[in-house]
């Protein structure tokens, strides 16, 4: 081992709050590991084999600010053995019935609104005025087949309903 090496792993030592919370500390096993260094690259990592512990958390920092990134490892959860292997996407049984456009028959829409919520005549009305400015929730936690039902009835009154 190198002495420059060894003092600074000495000083990183004694000097434990100097160092960033990213950094990894790397365990000498006594053996070096050999690493293929593209032409292109070799100046750099000369450069960089020269710096100090200290400098090249600084350096690390001075990178992470300027390209938005972070040196910290990524964590990436593996399944457990005791946990049952499921699909990547799970389908969706609840939804919310969204009404997104009211059409041509506000009546119809507005007694379809009655039907499924069983609001009184002003707060359906109030809902489906609503729904001209913006996507208005008419009902929420709707099983599948209920929501399936319920957009039928909407668009045989002239709404567009999306199910969320």
């Amino acid at each position: 081992m190198h002495y420059s090496k060894f003092m600074a792993e000495e000083k990183e030592k004694k000097e434990p709050a100097l160092a960033p919370a990213s950094a990894e500390k790397k365990v000498v096993t006594g053996k070096k590991e050999k690493v293929e260094v593209p032409a292109k690259f070799k100046k750099l990592v000369e450069e960089i084999e020269k710096m100090s512990v200290l400098d090249l958390a600084e350096l690390v920092k001075i990178l992470e600010k300027k390209f938005g990134v972070s040196a910290a490892p990524q964590v990436v959860a593996a399944p457990t053995a005791a946990a049952p292997t499921t699909p990547a996407k799970e389908e969706k049984t609840v939804f919310n019935i969204v009404l997104t456009s009211v059409g041509d028959k506000k009546i119809e829409v507005i007694k379809a609104v009655r039907d499924a919520t069983g609001k009184g005549l002003k707060e359906s009305k109030d809902l489906v005025d609503a729904a001209a400015s913006g996507p208005q929730i008419v009902k929420e936690n709707v099983k599948k087949e209920e929501g399936e039902e319920l957009k039928k009835k909407f668009e045989a009154a002239g709404a567009k309903i999306e199910l969320k």
